[in-house]
């Protein structure tokens, strides 16, 4: 299934051919590298030996999905085809690149919380791109991140539109009646609320757009009826920057954030033939 997604990136890139490597570059074996321009947690390099792989260009890991690198680094050995390598060259990079970004600003954000609150977590959300959600969420993972909900069966999660046709109480004891095998998340904006979603059994709240300052007063009130320790507390809803270390002091299990894949600075990442191709005579 990976290989087929991969296949499928792929061929947006191909559909026609690549007409400038058939036109200009034989038929020859070469070596090349792909080499981190910037130092980040690299993630994607399964996804780009699978690649190479299929289109049998021999490959040698010098990093491995996970690791912290700095920029000058040689993250793959290649050697085969040349044609081969130059075809996939373009989507193998959008892929590192990009998965990278996002396990780079996971890594970033998730330091930054759990020098604050060790028990805390980082997450995503499923403002992925779209087709790409599985390597978004394996980015996440790879840096240091829990990847959320994958897709709308994973779990229940009430939200203020659900809220409008269904109250709290009744929302949660009917998400319980459909499956006791999932978790009941419901997204509440107020210290009443959160409370009554307490009360109603909910297994996490997530505190939709509140001040750090509200959110210690859910805690506070979710101490005071001994709720707190019954639920997971999530914070989310345009915290950015340092308004993340805010977020982490007020005591919540886990701050979701869209940003790491909605808005992705991919990790600069090249690929180098090595060595050159002889320039080639015309006659």
């Amino acid at each position: 299934m990976v290989l087929q997604k991969l296949l499928f990136y792929l061929e947006e890139d191909i559909a026609g051919g690549d007409i400038t490597s058939d036109a200009i570059i034989p038929d020859v074996s070469t070596n090349a590298r792909i080499i981190a321009k910037e130092d980040g947690v690299i993630a994607g390099l399964f996804e780009a030996v699978s690649l190479f792989n299929y289109y049998g260009v021999e490959t040698e890991l010098k990093k491995h999905d996970s690791e912290k690198v700095r920029s000058g680094d040689v993250l793959i050995e290649i050697s085969g085809s040349a044609g081969k390598i130059l075809l996939l060259e373009r989507t193998v990079l959008n892929i590192i690149g990009r998965m990278s970004g996002v396990s780079t600003r996971t890594n970033q954000l998730s330091s930054v919380i759990k020098e604050i609150n060790p028990l805390a977590n980082v997450s995503g959300t499923r403002k992925t791109s779209p087709g790409f959600r599985e390597f978004d969420k394996k980015a996440i993972i790879l840096g240091g991140g829990d990847p959320h909900r994958y897709n709308l069966s994973d779990g229940f999660l009430i939200k203020d539109n659900h809220l409008a046709l269904c109250s709290i109480k009744e929302a949660v004891k009917l998400a319980k009646d459909y499956t006791a095998y999932k978790k009941v998340e419901i997204e509440v904006e107020s210290v009443f609320d959160a409370v009554k979603a307490a009360e109603a059994g909910a297994d996490i709240i997530l505190l939709d757009n509140m001040t750090p300052e509200r959110i210690k007063e859910v805690i506070l009130a979710l101490e005071e009826k001994g709720l707190r320790k019954s639920v997971i507390l999530e914070a989310s809803g345009g915290i950015l920057g340092d308004l993340v270390l805010e977020y982490a002091k007020t005591g919540v299990d886990r701050i979701s954030l869209g940003e790491l894949t909605h808005s992705v600075k991919n990790l600069d990442v090249s690929l180098e033939i090595m060595p050159a191709l002889k320039t080639l005579k015309i006659s």
